[in-house]
């Protein structure tokens, strides 16, 4: 047992950090784990590869995952603070690389190869970006005279212009319903947020009318006739395979011919092979890990840390839950990764080092540091 009076870096840490979230996120590793070895097999076999070529993959990226995610979650308020601004840097740098010199597949340019590892900057942006605008909107509220609104507006023109450019309108949609959120969390006026709504939905029609591929989702979304369905109708047919407990495992059949199986359509692969009893408690998962932080960002005196849990909360649940609609056919396909679950080595990572930042931020620290931090920050903020 570790003992409350031992003062060293990982004793005040356990003391301090939610363990039941904690646990919470290792178990959803795990849980990806295990889908990943029955989704993936078929989908590298299909594609010439080892039929374990996905799940090594995912497993090798889960060890520095685990790593960062803990790591980060050591980290102070201001440190976190810090780090944001860094890899929101870095990313931003990243991705007007990929724009210049990254390979264009189906019409998007959203990946560069670096040293043989390849990089979807859109993945690390999102968290530091989240972290960054809750800054923003808590000197906002510290410090009316600073114009801190206005900047975080600014940087979600600049991330959403990036992003465009790519283009990826998933990951957008993601940033600017998160910004959103955390704009009315700051207590926005109501007239913002129907301004907000009007202006989301300008663009969106704009995309409908401007960019193919979009139209082309929605036309397919909104009338199955008009187009290819065929991911999401195998994507159903396995909740009706499945039924409430599922085929068994190994058992499945519509993962040997589901092209994502293993990303965007994991989802449906454990309805199939594991029923959707484990969905719901998939589904319960996730929403525990929401409902746990945006408790724990109530509780919080300190402003930044507030807003900074929230949004990655937001975030996250946002995210689990477009992949979990497109799945069930509730919207149109986004190609968003079920957090954890889904493989693919940037969002891994960059997810682990936002439930890195949540856990740090969401840490219980004595009052006196929460004041002490806040005197820092009006002093210097990220002097």
């Amino acid at each position: 047992m570790i003992s409350r009076e031992q003062r060293t870096p990982f004793s005040e840490w356990w003391w301090t950090v939610d363990r039941l979230l904690l646990a919470a996120f290792m178990t959803l590793m795990l849980a990806g784990v295990i889908l990943s070895l029955a989704a993936s097999p078929p989908v590298a076999a299909r594609i010439g590869l080892d039929p374990f070529h996905f799940f090594n993959r995912h497993v090798l990226f889960l060890a520095p995952s685990i790593v960062v995610m803990l790591a980060v979650s050591f980290l102070s308020p201001r440190q976190v603070r810090r780090s944001a601004l860094v890899v929101f840097a870095v990313s931003v740098v990243l991705i007007v690389a990929t724009l210049l010199f990254g390979p264009e597949v189906k019409g998007a340019r959203r990946w560069i190869t670096i040293l043989g590892v390849n990089i979807q900057a859109s993945e690390s942006l999102k968290p530091a970006f989240v972290v960054l605008v809750a800054w923003l909107f808590s000197e906002s509220a510290k410090r009316p005279e600073m114009p801190a609104t206005s900047m975080a507006l600014v940087m979600v023109l600049m991330t959403v212009t990036l992003l465009v450019l790519e283009p990826d309108f998933g990951q957008t949609m993601l940033l600017l319903m998160v910004w959103g959120a955390l704009f009315f969390i700051a207590g926005m006026r109501i007239i913002w947020v129907f301004g907000l709504m009007g202006t989301g939905a300008v663009g969106l029609f704009g995309a409908y009318l401007m960019v193919p591929h979009v139209a082309a989702r929605i036309k397919r979304f909104m009338d199955p006739a008009s187009g290819d369905t065929f991911q999401v109708d195998m994507a159903m047919e396995s909740f009706s395979r499945g039924g409430w407990f599922g085929q068994g495992p190994g058992e499945g059949t519509v993962k040997r011919i589901l092209p994502d199986s293993h990303t965007d359509f994991v989802f449906a692969v454990a309805a199939e092979e594991f029923g959707i009893l484990l969905c719901l408690m998939l589904l319960a998962l996730f929403a525990f890990i929401v409902i746990r932080s945006l408790t724990r960002a109530y509780q919080s005196e300190d402003l930044f840390s507030r807003f900074a849990a929230a949004g990655l909360a937001i975030m996250f649940g946002i995210q689990a839950s477009i992949n979990m609609a497109v799945n069930l056919h509730l919207m149109p396909a986004k190609g968003m990764t079920l957090p954890f679950i889904s493989y693919g080595g940037s969002s891994m990572v960059s997810l682990a080092y936002g439930v890195g930042m949540l856990l740090a931020v969401t840490r219980q620290r004595p009052r006196v540091e929460m004041e002490s931090i806040g005197a820092a920050n009006v002093a210097h903020s990220f002097a």
